[in-house]
């Protein structure tokens, strides 16, 4: 349905609100992420080389894969189950060796889900009741580091709209959490009881990671620990 008049001229009301009445976490961080630069500083900042191996999980259209090769000539990985964004990653990087594309999501299982289509904000737990969705495969993150003879990775880079709480379970149960150096996530806070996961993951990565820094459901990263296994 089309906004009225009221909805957009509430619209920067309520965002005024939400960020100097009841100073919400969100916007507080954005605010704080932006006034830091963090796209440009605290998410290209790691310790890689061309030895390095980067697992890009919501790939888009290849833009964080190509400034991380471009500065680290790193091998990365790219899974994007979303067909047309594969395509355009395919066409990206087709003349760069360091980079497969796969079409695909990680997760917690083998699936085959509805993804809706909303440019970079497409996602398999939001826009369920639209038209404007196509169908896309995710599978189980177990099986495709096996799969892959991945072993340790430097960077795991998670920006999937939701699919992280229900991954990052799957990589603590398995263990494979031990086998990455760093994680950068992006939480997503329309999913059910998001909070509560969220904090309830955070509990758990404490316990081989730490967190090196964090703007609350914007970015957040997490160091493997020196005596982690």
């Amino acid at each position: 349905m089309p906004s009225t008049l009221s909805d957009i001229l509430l619209k920067p009301v309520t965002k005024f609100y939400k960020r100097t009445i009841v100073k919400d976490p969100f916007f507080v961080s954005v605010k704080q992420w932006k006034r830091d630069r963090g796209e440009t500083t605290l998410r290209l900042d790691y310790s890689l080389d061309e030895t390095s191996l980067v697992l890009d999980v919501g790939g888009y259209q290849g833009d964080f894969a190509s400034t991380l090769v471009d500065r680290y000539h790193c091998r990365t990985l790219v899974f994007e189950p979303m067909p047309s964004f594969c395509r355009k990653c395919d066409e990206r990087f087709s003349q760069e060796p360091k980079v497969s594309v796969f079409n695909y999501g990680l997760g917690a299982r083998d699936e085959k889900l509805s993804l809706s289509a909303d440019d970079d904000a497409s996602s398999f737990f939001r826009g369920k009741d639209t038209d404007n969705t196509v169908s896309a495969e995710v599978r189980d993150v177990l099986s495709v580091w096996k799969e892959l003879d991945l072993g340790r990775v430097d960077l795991m880079k998670i920006n999937i709209e939701g699919g992280e709480y229900p991954l990052l379970r799957r990589l603590i149960e398995t263990g494979l959490i031990q086998q990455i150096d760093n994680l950068q996530i992006q939480f997503h806070d329309f999913v059910d009881d998001a909070m509560e996961q969220r904090n309830e993951l955070r509990r758990q990565l404490g316990s081989t990671h730490e967190e090196t820094w964090c703007y609350e459901f914007v970015w957040e990263n997490w160091a493997r620990k020196k005596t982690a296994a």
